[in-house]
């Protein structure tokens, strides 16, 4: 087991790919703590690019899939050079980075089940000179796991109450819970989608990017047939152990789901922010019925239109961003990957198998050690 004292970088684009996020993290007792962060930005062209074939709008051939593998990574540097500038920590501190790299396809389930997360971690390390560990998730779909969420570990460390069941909530492009019952029992899986539809309705009829602080949804009226046919989608009634993203719950699949329908773009909106709401709602219920209260991280913890819907829903329980309990809603993910990469460097797991379905707990991801200066 080698030294894996000094500061750790976390790295994660989530499925809405808007944006890197990037935490600067130390351990103190082996739990981390934020020290600096920040959300560096996609040129556009480029995210454009990552969405479509996220959505499986584009094919790309291999010439074009490896450029796309490199033009991340270059960013994904490009976010640690910027962190560890704004931070005034100089590289040689930092013992590695931990980097999630772009989801653009994932797929735990069928004969040959893979995941794939792209941003050439080589490219990172040269760049940076620092070691780098990535493609985290790997490990635990060749185990039969579905190789997320992988933060349950994480919200376990810095969340969990020792006389109540609490869940964390996610709220990503995709929206996933974590249970984390007072007996020290700990599930979790992807409800559906969170953010993901709502930004891409809102680029294809705004031009923006998001839908900010839920205006658009507000504007408009939920339509209960539309939302039922949204509900009927198989992936919802699955158990767990089970994951999703974005090629899954896409803007084809939702033009499918709308075939038939007559509604403004605003009608559309006020029904997804619901499919979101409502499908979290009904996992915690089945699944989290003695949870007394949810605590809410990721990017749609900003959109108070949501946030509100959320708390009707889950009532009687208390629903608080993470940051009432000290823990940054922002940069949580990004902190889990930090921890991760240490994980990996101590030869320790990074899984729970009782969240993935993994067959047992798995060391996950692979090193990119950075250039050594020669002597």
């Amino acid at each position: 087991m080698e030294d894996a004292s000094g500061l750790y970088i976390g790295l994660i684009s989530g499925t809405s790919a808007d944006g890197i996020d990037a935490a600067l993290v130390r351990f103190e007792q082996d739990r981390p703590q934020l020290v600096h962060a920040l959300t560096h930005p996609w040129p556009d062209a480029l995210r454009a690019q990552i969405l479509s074939v996220a959505q499986d709008e584009i094919r790309l051939d291999l010439d074009a899939y490896g450029r796309l593998d490199v033009a991340i990574g270059q960013i994904f540097a490009e976010a640690v050079g910027q962190l560890l500038a704004r931070s005034d920590t100089p590289a040689a501190n930092v013992r590695a980075i931990g980097s999630h790299g772009q989801t653009i396809r994932h797929r735990p389930s069928g004969e040959h089940p893979f995941t794939l997360q792209i941003g050439d971690a080589s490219v990172i390390a040269e760049r940076c000179g620092i070691d780098v560990v990535a493609d985290f998730r790997r490990a635990d779909v060749a185990a039969a796991g579905q190789g997320a969420p992988l933060l349950p570990a994480v919200h376990t460390m810095l969340l969990a109450h020792p006389d109540h069941t609490r869940v964390v909530l996610n709220l990503g492009g995709i929206a996933n819970i974590t249970v984390l019952a007072a007996n020290g029992h700990v599930s979790g899986f992807d409800t559906g989608p969170a953010n993901g539809l709502m930004d891409a309705w809102c680029l294809r009829h705004r031009g923006e990017a998001f839908d900010r602080d839920g205006a658009f949804a507000a504007s408009g009226r939920i339509d209960e047939a539309l939302l039922t046919r949204l509900l009927s989608d198989p992936y919802f009634a699955l158990p767990p152990p089970k994951s999703t993203g974005r090629e899954h719950f896409h803007l084809g699949w939702l033009d499918a789901q709308l075939d038939g329908f007559s509604l403004s773009p605003a009608d559309v909106q006020a029904t997804l922010l619901e499919l979101t709401a409502r499908s979290v709602a009904e996992s915690i219920h089945r699944h989290a019925r003695d949870a007394t209260d949810v605590l809410l991280c990721g990017g749609g913890v900003h959109n108070g239109a949501l946030v509100q819907r959320l708390r009707e829903q889950l009532q009687p329980r208390a629903l608080n961003s993470t940051a009432v309990y000290g823990v940054d809603p922002d940069y949580l993910e990004a902190t889990a990957f930090a921890w991760l990469a240490r994980q990996r460097l101590l030869g320790l797991p990074g899984n729970l198998p009782a969240v993935t379905g993994a067959r047992g707990p798995r060391v996950l991801g692979a090193v990119y050690p950075a250039p050594r200066a020669s002597h």
